[in-house]
């Protein structure tokens, strides 16, 4: 049997499970399963790979995009570059010898699901959040040509880094790309949404939100009154977790 899963704390959300149950059945692979790893504290994690040695691979969600990090023996270059994990791919040497090796999905998922829908003035992007999904947002936008601006709900020293209580129309006007990063919306708390000047926003804007549960967050309701293109974060999921398969297959 060849184990999978997704690592998190919180996992009730999760897509990635429903996903990889259906493409192994569709694949007729009965000897793969996907399971969710719920861990309070990330240094659970060598215990999680001790118990489970047909573990293959397995995701990573909030909040351990990060700080699982120190805990693996391998990065690819570019997780490296980016200083977040989402995919992790276990390689057996010997009974006793595992190399756990770090990557990052999130750019190809994210890059090829927004390409298509970059106009010329989307040159600008205001990224909401600073956490591992946004440095990898980050990545993906300047490898495309977008300059990044960050939205922090602590103080930072950064110019290109902005308080929430620093939007306004001018800064709106500026980055006609907006990117939510943040969980603020996702199910079961539905009812939040990040605090950005909503009014400011144009039918030029493209507004991303990352969360895909639920499929239109109050930030995509908000955006999309003001006339502004909105898209959900199920087809980037769907591509990064095709991205992972290719990766534990390789």
């Amino acid at each position: 049997m060849s184990e999978y899963g997704l690592i998190g704390k919180s996992l009730s959300h999760s897509f990635s499970k429903k996903y990889f149950e259906n493409k192994f059945n569709e694949l007729g692979l009965k000897d793969c399963t996907y399971l969710n790893f719920e861990l309070g504290e990330i240094e659970e994690l060598k215990k999680l790979i001790s118990d489970h040695p047909n573990l293959k691979g397995f995701n990573i969600t909030i909040p351990y995009k990060e700080s699982i990090i120190p805990f693996l023996d391998e990065l690819s270059d570019e997780s490296k570059n980016i200083g977040a994990v989402n995919c992790v791919s276990i390689k057996c040497h010997t009974e006793r010898s595992r190399s756990i090796i770090g990557y990052n999905t999130d750019v190809f998922g994210f890059a090829s699901s927004i390409k298509p829908f970059l106009e010329p003035h989307h040159n600008k992007a205001l990224i909401l959040g600073t956490g591992g999904s946004s440095k990898a947002v980050a990545y993906a936008l300047k490898n495309i040509g977008v300059d990044v601006y960050f939205v922090s709900s602590t103080k930072q020293k950064s110019e290109s880094i902005f308080s929430y209580e620093q939007l306004n129309d001018h800064v709106l006007n500026a980055l006609k790309l907006i990117i939510n990063t943040t969980p603020l919306g996702m199910f079961p708390n539905v009812n939040d949404c990040p605090d950005i000047p909503y009014q400011f926003l144009t039918k030029e804007h493209l507004c991303y939100d990352l969360i895909y549960n639920p499929e239109t967050t109050l930030f995509l309701q908000k955006s999309k009154e003001q006339g502004a293109t909105i898209m959900n974060g199920l087809s980037m999921l769907q591509l990064q977790a095709e991205k992972s398969w290719e990766i534990w297959n390789s």
